[in-house]
């Protein structure tokens, strides 16, 4: 997504590349403005960073040899497309203590999958439900 181009020309891709930058609904990144949201010409929502506004910044992280952090990215482009109230039902499951068991994780990492395609977040819960069993992290504590 970033052409092969050097760092150097790509990042930061607001400063630099401007127009790479769209909304979900296809504003330029110039078009944000605090005028322009005031007068109605825009939506809040259109604010929002974009799944492929993440992939590009999952380009560069991985360029520049941060392969954690491009996974991180990768996976935040696909909640992008999942309701906050999950995503923040699956964090809460997430934290140690909150589920009873292996197999709540996995239900959830099913749910990510099959209704939202979001198969890099439902790996890295099946890989948390895997880590948590081996450690005994399933004692349900709240």
């Amino acid at each position: 997504m970033n052409d092969g181009l050097p760092l150097s020309e790509i990042y930061p891709v607001g400063e630099k590349q401007p127009d790479r930058v769209e909304t979900q609904g296809g504003r330029r990144l110039a078009d944000l403005t605090l005028n322009a949201l005031v007068a109605g010409e825009i939506r809040q929502e259109e604010f929002a960073i974009t799944p492929a506004a993440l992939r590009l910044q999952a380009d560069i992280a991985r360029q520049a040899g941060r392969e954690t952090l491009a996974r991180n990215f990768e996976r935040a482009a696909e909640l992008t497309a999942v309701p906050t109230d999950i995503v923040m039902d699956v964090y809460e499951a997430l934290r140690p203590g909150r589920c009873k068991s292996k197999a709540e994780l996995l239900e959830k990492a099913a749910m990510m999958r099959e209704r939202f395609g979001a198969s890099l977040t439902a790996q890295l819960i099946e890989e948390a439900a895997d880590v948590y069993e081996a450690r005994g992290i399933f004692r349900f504590r709240f």
